[in-house]
């Protein structure tokens, strides 16, 4: 069993990995999603991230709301509210009237949210992306109500610029306000410099957690994209290869290939444990469409990396031209 870790200073714990729930009612069905659920709670995780916008972007789902459906289905099936805690966000474009942080739209949002979960609260509810239209402070008065009215229990904030993050954090415990206790960025071995350069110093400061998304770069650190032609054997494809097949994408695989090999695990538990071990992360997320790839990602719980073995991943590629 994982030793659990606390998110900033929320009073929430959680294991070193989080459940991504944007895949449950768009690539995994409801049945193959509460197969994911039931085994990654049966192999120690107790967190699953999910957003009110998931998956609104599939044919057919427009408004969202289809990964918390399915997961209110199962909490109440399986009876495990207690065990495990649900993060959800909002703020993306739900429709026309539907998006952003305003204080009375997040009134709605929420409510909206825990009835598709079927819960009395969500654990940690966070701005899915700044609303840069608005003072800080606005998300953070409604957050404030919500927190003392019970139906959330912490907040976070994700893709907000290093700048509106330390405003809102300098905001936080002043005239009432709440704190965002974790931030949730893009972060994993090939998406890494940013977070380290621009907001790494701010979270550590501040003592706030950090639970990055896309932490397998969409599938491409599991090293199953190394081709065009692999690109056909996930939806995801065309982006996959746009994004990582290049120079710097190939190089971090032989990299993954080289320390995976060197410990007898996979690229994806390697990634993975890259992730958990890096200063100021308190757990990557990473989602699953079948209960072997769960099963898989929760064994890079027990994956620890030496220095040498983080040196070779993080090796700058070299200069061209």
């Amino acid at each position: 069993m994982a030793t659990l870790r606390e998110l900033g200073h929320s009073g929430l714990h959680i294991a070193p990995l989080v459940l991504g729930g944007n895949v449950f009612g768009w690539t995994a069905d409801e049945k193959t999603s509460f197969a994911v659920l039931d085994a990654f709670v049966a192999g120690g995780g107790n967190a699953i991230d999910t957003a009110d916008v998931y998956s609104a972007w599939a044919p057919g789902h427009a408004g969202g709301g289809q990964s918390e459906t399915v997961i209110g289905k199962w909490l109440k099936q399986r009876g495990r509210r207690d065990d495990v805690l649900i993060f959800s966000k909002v703020g993306m474009e739900l429709g026309p009237d539907k998006k952003g942080l305003a204080k009375a739209y997040i009134k709605r949002a929420v409510e909206d949210s825990l009835k598709r979960l079927q819960t009395e609260y969500i654990d940690l509810y966070q701005s899915h992306k700044d609303d840069e239209s608005l003072p800080v402070t606005e998300p953070l008065e409604a957050y404030a109500e919500l927190l003392k009215e019970g139906k959330i229990r912490a907040i976070g904030a994700s893709n907000f610029s290093p700048q509106r993050l330390q405003a809102a954090l300098d905001a936080g415990g002043r005239d009432g306000l709440p704190r965002y206790e974790s931030l949730q960025p893009e972060y994993n071995l090939y998406e890494h410099e940013t977070f380290e350069k621009d907001d790494l110093p701010l979270v550590q400061a501040s003592g706030i957690g950090v639970i990055p998304y896309f932490g397998l770069a969409s599938g491409f650190l599991t090293g199953k994209y190394r081709s065009a032609a692999d690109l056909k054997k996930s939806q995801r494809g065309d982006g996959i290869g746009k994004k990582y097949l290049n120079d710097k994408g190939f190089r971090i695989l032989k990299a993954l290939d080289t320390v995976a090999a060197r410990h007898g695990v996979s690229q994806a538990q390697v990634a993975l444990a890259w992730l958990m071990q890096a200063p100021g992360i308190t757990a990557p997320i990473a989602s699953a469409t079948s209960v072997p790839q769960v099963q898989e990602l929760l064994k890079a719980l027990d994956v620890q990396l030496s220095a040498d073995d983080v040196r070779e991943l993080q090796a700058s590629p070299p200069v061209v031209g």
